[in-house]
């Protein structure tokens, strides 16, 4: 069981380094800017429905406003946890690329969880509503959540391992508030947003 640990953590720091260390100019110029910017993108997206996507809008905004919620908490009972230190403060040479805050933990990562749950609630409820085949709308915004996470890493702020745990707790946060949208919509709040 040690052996596995410790080749898991290994693996982890070989294919953080890997990233980190590509050293693209043009990468090095866009990723930084989708790390900071990339899960505030996708907030504004849940606003602009909410203004302007009708009652159904609404509807998708509140469901992702909650699973946000939902993401953030697990996420950070997690981070505090299990107080993992970031790369940039327990590895060497590493390419920091945006501002750092070295007492914020490291695993897992807020952000990647934050835009997975985003991204999956509106690409679901767009899919549904439309009923068209395939996830036309799901799979775009679920790349670019993935983009901010490679972006996190790239950036030196994360270990793959933070993304990808990320990434689950946010698909699976979205999957529970959809599975419990008629409850969570059919409230106070609800009925005050004149959503149905």
């Amino acid at each position: 069981m040690l052996d596995l640990t410790s080749s898991l953590i290994k693996a982890n720091t070989n294919l953080f380094y890997l990233i980190n260390g590509i050293n693209n100019p043009t990468l090095n110029y866009i990723l930084p800017i989708i790390a900071s910017n990339g899960t505030a993108s996708l907030i504004l997206i849940l606003v602009l429905l909410f203004i302007f996507g009708g009652n159904y809008g609404r509807r998708v905004t509140i469901l992702g406003l909650v699973g946000l919620f939902l993401a953030i908490m697990v996420a950070t009972s997690l981070k505090y946890l299990i107080a993992e230190p970031g790369p940039y403060v327990a590895l060497s040479n590493v390419n920091i690329l945006i501002p750092t805050t070295s007492s914020i933990p490291s695993f897992p990562s807020g952000q990647t969880a934050s835009s997975f749950t985003v991204a999956t609630v509106i690409g679901s409820m767009y899919h549904s509503k439309t009923h068209k085949i395939g996830y036309w709308l799901l799979y775009p915004l679920l790349i670019y959540a993935s983009l901010i996470g490679f972006s996190l890493i790239y950036s030196g702020v994360h270990y793959p391992i933070d993304v990808i745990c990320g990434a689950v707790i946010g698909i699976l946060s979205a999957l529970i508030i959809l599975k419990y949208q008629s409850m969570l919509l059919n409230n106070k709040i609800a009925s005050y947003l004149r959503i149905k």
